[in-house]
């Protein structure tokens, strides 16, 4: 069933190979299966790993050709005949989790990212860098109705993340928390969940511009790794001891070692992002005596993202968002391999 005409050719940011043209171009719209829902998709956030998607950074084996982009928000059209808990009209965020067996061993405990049957949106399924994309419906985000589409699209993805980032690294309100990379797209959110946990930040980024938004969004101590020459004695010594988290959404190998080193003992250091070919370098020596956990984090689960809704619909979390256009990907890319990006950008796929 649908409410409104659904068109049969939409607009798409359509790429053939790794690193090949982003191609803007008329597509036909895709048809739900059984259990998926079909969403307008009103605006898609733009993500790091989108970058890292189309450069083929990973290990992963995506399809060909791929529609990137998974942090859409936008309103359902049609559902599949075998969907329940959805109706035409309801407003979706589809995430980076598009399906999961929802049976194996890790799927029973919430572990979804970690299903050996995992369908990612963006990757192994057609993603938000169009006008319309399907979902399947047990994992899509029910969105409240009087959300703000624009900002919420972030949340999809960059909020979830650092959320169960936080999550992991088990701080108790009051504790410091360290957020490496400060102040892009995951990094200002995950300032703004920290706050609301209760917890005390220190940002390590660049720049004046982004110590500016970093005390605006409540963040304690700004440390710019240009100016300083010992981060791991300046955060050791602010903190009184070390931080007792640290969250790496950094993509610099050199500082997720230094995280490290700053880790207060008996704390946890959290590896979110994924610089290429990189490893976590860390002295034993060091890692025994301070008796440091070192644990990973990828996305977040279905009730990591409805909790993660619920800290943006109470107004405690906001996107600090630039909007643009579909076709304005390419470029957006471009920025981001050249660290250019203050907060995120999300584009309006109808243009």
């Amino acid at each position: 069933m649908s409410s409104q005409a659904i068109p049969k050719s939409q607009k798409a940011i359509v790429f053939y190979e790794t690193n090949g043209k982003l191609e803007y171009k008329d597509i036909a719209v895709p048809e739900p299966k059984a259990n998926e829902i079909l969403v307008h998709v009103k605006y898609s956030g733009v993500c790091h790993s989108d970058l890292h998607a189309w450069r083929g950074d990973w290990p992963f084996q995506l399809k060909f050709p791929l529609i990137g982009g998974h942090e859409g928000a936008g309103v359902v059209v049609k559902l599949g005949s075998n969907v329940k808990g959805w109706k035409v009209g309801d407003l979706a965020g589809i995430k980076w989790l598009n399906g999961t067996c929802m049976s194996c061993e890790y799927c029973e405990v919430g572990n979804e990212s970690q299903c050996p049957h995992l369908d990612g949106t963006g990757f192994t399924h057609d993603g938000t860098f169009q006008e319309y994309a399907t979902a399947d419906a047990v994992q899509a985000a029910h969105l409240p109705q009087n959300v703000d589409l624009p900002e919420v699209a972030p949340i999809l993805c960059a909020g979830v993340t650092v959320y169960k980032a936080l999550k992991r690294a088990n701080l108790i309100p009051g504790q410091w928390v360290t957020i490496s990379g400060a102040c892009g797209g995951l990094g200002s959110l995950a300032i703004q969940y920290a706050t609301a946990m209760g917890y005390r930040v220190i940002g390590i980024d660049e720049g004046e511009t982004k110590k500016r938004l970093f005390e605006g969004l409540g963040g304690e101590i700004f440390i710019d790794f240009t100016k300083e020459k010992d981060i791991v004695g300046a955060v050791i010594k602010a903190t009184d001891g070390g931080s007792h988290g640290v969250v790496n959404v950094s993509v610099s190998e050199a500082a997720i070692e230094a995280s490290t080193r700053y880790c207060r003992p008996n704390g946890t250091v959290v590896l979110v992002g994924m610089p290429a070919h990189a490893y976590c370098k860390s002295d034993i020596f060091n890692q025994v005596v301070k008796s440091i956990s070192i644990v990973g984090s990828c996305v977040g689960n279905r009730a990591d993202t409805r909790e993660a809704l619920d800290f943006f619909a109470r107004h405690l979390v906001k996107s600090p968002i630039r909007l643009a256009g579909l076709s304005d990907v390419p470029k957006i890319f471009e920025e981001m391999e050249n660290g250019d990006i203050v907060g995120r950008y999300v584009v309006d796929t109808s243009k």
